[in-house]
């Protein structure tokens, strides 16, 4: 689209785009952290408490920098971290 001389129309196509990058990098973000969830749920699944509590870690800092980040709320990170920290504490009793 060409681009226009003045006017509001260019911030709003500048914005668009914005947001098009945004969500992308977002979408990339939550992913990384839907693979890591399952990888702990699998090792929890195969009583492995060596390689669930390697693969909490990584959820956990996954978390952490999607918080930072504001790709998800800081307390529905707390409450991941938490129901994941209870399924590998079961394991290791």
């Amino acid at each position: 689209m060409a681009k226009l001389k003045t006017g509001r129309h260019t911030s709003a196509l500048k914005e668009a785009r914005k947001s098009k990058k945004r969500a992308e990098r977002n979408s990339a973000v939550k992913s990384k952290i839907r693979t890591s969830i399952k990888r702990v749920e699998e090792a929890v699944k195969n009583n492995d408490v060596k390689v669930a509590s390697e693969q909490l870690a990584t959820a956990f800092s996954q978390w952490d920098k999607a918080a930072k980040r504001n790709v998800v709320h800081s307390k529905a990170a707390s409450n991941q971290k938490a129901r994941l920290s209870k399924l590998v504490s079961k394991i290791k009793k």
